[in-house]
């Protein structure tokens, strides 16, 4: 049986879905965020083994055959909504997250794009830029940092053309409005607010040129890549993430084998199994390695240039354990 474990409604899944049924596919799609308000979960251990079960909607379903897991969005374990109190909600979530991660540690499955621990550091841009500069990626020089001193001397090193990122491209709350930190150009004046540095760990890289920006997914050893011209649009210009679809248009391109390789490689090196990786091609050229997001978006990448990542993702859930690369 294949698991998918992602919350209701997510249009990636089902465009999934249809072509894992086609290749006689069992599977089971359920969000986590229903533990444990509205299902059950249950380890048995015994003399022949263990034992997992979920119970959803009065059925039973026994994992402990599971040969594949897809994590694509799975909303975390939360009370019920008759638990009111805020410390009690608190400790069912801490209590409900020690019990899932054993359960999943469990599964004698493949899964896409990794378990969660390896999900984690992998998405860590610290742990990330090191090993693509160890495989021989062309990497912008980095400093991660929360003291304010280094400011300076970075837009120095930059001739003054800095770009400074946050370290997770979250959505956040400021007095209940939605916000995120987008790529932003350090001027000359911002120089002046370099204080602030200290409160969060800041991202700071020259501005690398772009001929066009790139997302390349890599599904086991395949590699899908996808052109973005955000340099037609003063809207992507600094950041893809604005989107102009009708502007910025997106095409299939074609990797050089050392590039395509070496993004096979870093997936690989970093454990798992599926990554997004974003490239910036310069205009003399050069292929520079940004960041990689191990379970990035890619359904917008399919619908617009036709590459045919579902079919990948399908491929590799279904494939046996000889063939799962």
């Amino acid at each position: 049986m294949l698991l998918i474990l992602s919350e209701p409604g997510d249009a990636t899944v089902d465009l999934v879905l249809p072509k894992l049924k086609a290749r006689g596919a069992d599977v089971l799609w359920w969000d986590p965020g229903e533990y444990p308000s509205a299902a059950r979960l249950t380890a048995r251990f015994g003399a022949d083994g263990e034992e997992l079960a979920l119970t959803r909607d009065g059925q039973v379903f026994d994992l402990s055959g599971t040969t594949a897991v897809w994590t694509r969005r799975p909303g975390r374990p939360r009370a019920a909504d008759g638990v009111t109190a805020e410390d009690l909600r608190a400790r069912v979530g801490e209590l409900s997250e020690w019990f899932t991660d054993g359960f999943w540690d469990l599964l004698d499955a493949r899964w896409l794009p990794a378990r969660q621990p390896v999900l984690r550091r992998a998405h860590n841009k610290l742990v990330h830029l090191a090993v693509a500069r160890r495989l021989g990626f062309a990497v912008p020089r980095t400093v991660i940092t929360n003291d304010p001193s280094e400011l300076v001397p970075a837009y120095e090193h930059a001739d003054g053309r800095l770009i400074a990122k946050a370290m997770e491209h979250t959505l956040f709350e400021i007095d209940g409005g939605a916000h995120a930190v987008y790529t932003t150009v350090v001027t000359r004046r911002s120089l002046g607010g370099r204080g602030r540095i200290v409160h969060e760990p800041v991202i700071l890289q020259p501005y690398v040129p772009k001929a066009v920006e790139l997302r390349v997914t890599v599904v086991g050893r395949q590699v899908f890549t996808a052109e973005i011209a955000s340099q037609d649009s003063p809207r992507t210009r600094d950041d893809w993430r604005h989107y102009d679809f009708a502007r910025a248009r997106h095409s299939v391109h074609r990797l050089p084998d050392d590039v395509a390789r070496r993004c096979v490689d870093l997936v690989a090196a970093l454990g798992l199994s599926f990554g997004a990786i974003d490239l910036i091609l310069t205009p003399d050229g050069e292929y520079v390695f940004l960041e990689i997001n191990p379970n990035g978006q890619w359904a917008w990448i399919e619908d617009l240039t036709g590459l045919p990542i579902s079919d990948a993702v399908a491929d590799w859930l279904t494939a046996g354990e000889t063939d799962a690369q």
